[in-house]
């Protein structure tokens, strides 16, 4: 039902479109730059937001609508938000209003691949902290890798004092890491520094070696599990229901046991500090040490389906 739900809504913003703006939003789906991403500010390619009319930015925000929960949602337009304080800029467009906005230049639309068929197709917005991809194969959707960030995390000045972006990874991070008693915090707290960064980047493909192992989540105790989880919600719960609920099936698949919780860096907020959670597949990181640590990066990766790659070789596979 998403899958063909997503698809109408594709179709309806590429025939609202104009020639000109469709030729800016759409490239085959083996485009060479396919897996090229970044959460840096800068130019992409696709269509820029602000070139969209009322009506093609309703259809936009249907497909995030059909992509994320309404959590996921909100969390994407906050980004947005959180550009327009930190340039300084008036709170047009502050609610997710992309029309007029000079934010909006930072923010790209790409389709890649052809809806109608029945080959797979792609769509993704990408900007300055935040990197939505959303690949369709057959009846199945990969969500990952899904990236957001905010500068500023907590505004601390002017008519948005107190605002706070991510709030959730923030908090729940470190009731977690009190949540520990002394031994397993040595477990789990893997370096007194925080990396100035997320460990994987932006690569095309996660690399799940350069992230330490931490304590394991059947190392927990009930209390201790509640809250893991409860972190851990906060990455696949970006999806809406329907893919978050497939990924949280493969994760007991796998075993949650298997999965870890590592931390570097300050054990109290307002210094730098760092996270992941990492399983056989799974790799979440969260880090928040730039602007004198108020700057968070987080991201959700899926080593086996990052871009639906394991979508697609069933598919290849059955259509040799």
């Amino acid at each position: 039902m998403v899958v063909e739900q997503t698809r109408k809504t594709a179709l309806e913003l590429l025939d609202a479109l104009t020639s000109e703006q469709r030729a800016k939003a759409t490239a085959p789906f083996d485009t060479p730059d396919h897996r090229e991403w970044t959460y840096l500010p800068g130019d992409r390619p696709g269509l820029q937001l602000t070139e969209l009319t009322a009506e093609q930015e309703q259809h936009v925000h249907r497909l995030l609508e059909l992509a994320c929960s309404e959590r996921g949602v909100g969390d994407a337009l906050a980004t947005m938000a959180a550009e327009i304080i930190l340039r300084e800029l008036p709170d047009v467009g502050a609610t997710g209003g992309w029309q007029g906005t000079v934010v909006g230049e930072r923010y790209f639309l790409r389709i890649l691949g052809d809806p109608s068929g029945t080959d797979p197709w792609a769509w993704r917005l990408n900007g300055h902290h935040l990197a939505l991809h959303v690949t369709l194969v057959g009846d199945r959707i990969s969500f990952v890798p899904n990236f957001i960030g905010s500068n500023p995390a907590e505004v601390r000045q002017g008519p948005y004092a107190g605002r706070r972006f991510l709030a959730a990874e923030h908090d729940l991070g470190f009731q977690l890491l009190h949540a520990l008693d002394s031994s397993q915090r040595e477990v789990a707290v893997v370096s007194t520094a925080a990396p100035d960064d997320i460990l994987t980047r932006h690569d095309p493909v996660a690399d799940a070696s350069l992230l330490h192992r931490g304590i394991a989540y059947g190392d927990l105790q009930d209390s201790q599990q509640d809250l893991f989880t409860r972190l851990l919600d906060q990455y696949v719960g970006r999806a809406a229901q329907p893919i978050a609920e497939q990924a949280w099936a493969n994760l007991r698949d796998q075993g949650l046991d298997h999965l870890t919780f590592a931390w570097a860096g300050a054990l109290q907020p307002g210094a730098g500090h760092y996270y992941s959670i990492a399983g056989p597949t799974f790799l979440a990181e969260y880090d928040n040490t730039q602007s004198d640590a108020n700057h968070i990066h987080s991201v959700w990766r899926d080593l086996d389906n990052d871009w639906g790659q394991d979508l697609l070789a069933a598919h290849y596979a059955a259509h040799r």
